[in-house]
């Protein structure tokens, strides 16, 4: 009897998971179709233009119509590609993306799964992305998708470094690698938040942020004068359409990260905005570091390729060196 309560337990516990699984697809794929559509009109807002507007009332249809037309594409595999790992490049490229949004929690009382080592998880998981867009450029035997791929592995393995030593300082200030407990660290006024006593690492995570998304101006591996459309020039239809989603999954992982690493997750800014639901705070900021990536793209020019790496390797490392440091010698004194 206690053998068929645990396997019904265990079955149980399967069927939540699988449903949560399945919930958080649903809406991550509509957020990223109706993300696409927002970076869309606040491009064109900023330049000028109309941006779309012809597919369904304001044009809201139209990224669904884009979607349509990229799944119902001939599936296309080169002649001399490899073809196993030319169709597995993709999964590769998307898994990583989608399993590091279990480890952000996103209210007091929403959240998939409270690892403590959460940040090394986050880091670990999405650093596997890399994989697969070098295999994707090599599958692919083409010479303009093998040199975006080296350059994208080359710019994430770079900007990785930057990245998790400016997080390091939210580790050392709240003595655990939990986002939950980091969050939990910056209850009370906003000036509790890890964006003030880590303003150092918050800047150097919004650059390598940006440069491990490969979004402008860091978006060197997929530069169109200069490699076509880098890793992913031989893919069409639904594949091509898998590494677009990483991109656009990857930025709302980012984002919330930024969230409840530096902004205080789902905090209100007073005590006395605590009536309004975390949930609500928490998207708020989300919001602002998602438009934040569109205002850059909308407004900065792409930069070249050596200045990418240079700066990385001689600027960010040693500044977030130097944040680790200051953080340290903070933490002694204030025990």
């Amino acid at each position: 009897m206690t053998r068929f309560m645990e396997q019904s337990l265990g079955w149980g516990n399967f069927l939540v998971f699988a449903a949560s699984a399945v919930a958080l697809l649903a809406v991550v794929l509509f957020a990223v179709v109706y993300l696409i559509y927002f970076e869309r009109k606040f491009i064109g807002w900023m330049q000028y233009r109309v941006g779309p507007n012809r597919v369904g009332p304001l044009g809201l249809l139209q990224t669904v119509a884009d979607v349509a037309k990229l799944l119902l594409k001939e599936d296309i595999i080169p002649k001399r590609a490899d073809k196993d790992l030319y169709i597995l490049a993709p999964v590769l490229a998307y898994f990583p993306s989608f399993t590091v949004l279990a480890v952000i929690p996103y209210s007091e009382e929403l959240y998939f799964t409270n690892l403590n080592a959460g940040v090394l998880y986050y880091i670990a998981v999405s650093g596997l992305t890399v994989i697969g867009v070098v295999i994707a450029g090599w599958a692919s035997n083409n010479s303009y998708s093998l040199l975006g791929a080296m350059r994208s592995g080359a710019q994430m393995i770079s900007y990785e470094i930057p990245l998790v030593m400016s997080i390091l300082g939210t580790v050392l200030i709240s003595g655990s690698m939990n986002i939950r407990t980091i969050v939990l660290e910056q209850d009370g006024w906003f000036w509790n938040w890890n964006i003030f006593p880590q303003f150092i690492g918050f800047l150097v995570f919004v650059v390598a942020a940006v440069a491990e998304l490969a979004r402008t101006p860091f978006d060197l591996p997929e530069a169109e004068n200069e490699l076509v459309a880098g890793y992913h020039v031989e893919y069409t239809g639904f594949r091509f359409a898998f590494f677009m989603l990483t991109e656009y999954v990857y930025m709302i992982a980012m984002s919330g990260l930024a969230t409840a690493v530096f902004l205080g997750g789902w905090h209100a800014p007073a005590p006395f905005l605590d009536f309004i639901p975390g949930l609500v705070w928490f998207l708020l900021k989300w919001a602002f570091c998602v438009f934040f990536l569109y205002w850059v793209r909308a407004t900065m020019p792409r930069v070249r390729i050596d200045q990418l790496m240079s700066f990385g390797w001689k600027y960010l490392i040693p500044l977030s060196l130097v944040n680790i440091f200051l953080t340290a010698i903070f933490m002694e004194i204030v025990r």
